[in-house]
């Protein structure tokens, strides 16, 4: 793991390059790892549950901003430098949270 700080290359970057490395920005600077191997990993069965909640809060959300209806009426609840999609995202997990 290699780390950089005030590097204008990394600058604000993160992702992965290829199937290679992880570029990662934390507060003390940027990271570069390897890229994870998880072809061994298998999720527990809470942790399917969470994928699966994620998954349906997420196409919550879609239909919402896919909607311009619904979107307009979600615009106005939604809070400075917050998004419609995040704030749906937020409303059903929270609305969802012992499903």
């Amino acid at each position: 793991m290699a780390t950089a700080n005030n590097n204008i290359v990394l600058h604000e970057t993160s992702g992965h390059i290829g199937k290679q490395i992880v570029i990662k920005q934390y507060a003390y600077g940027t990271v570069v790892t390897k890229y994870p191997d998880m072809s061994n990993i298998k999720p527990s069965k809470k942790q399917k549950q969470k994928r699966n909640k994620f998954k349906e809060a997420v196409a919550y959300s879609k239909a919402i901003i896919n909607d311009p209806v619904k979107k307009k009426a979600y615009s106005k609840k939604v809070k400075k430098g917050q998004t419609v999609y995040h704030f749906a995202l937020q409303e059903y997990l929270n609305n969802h949270k012992n499903d």
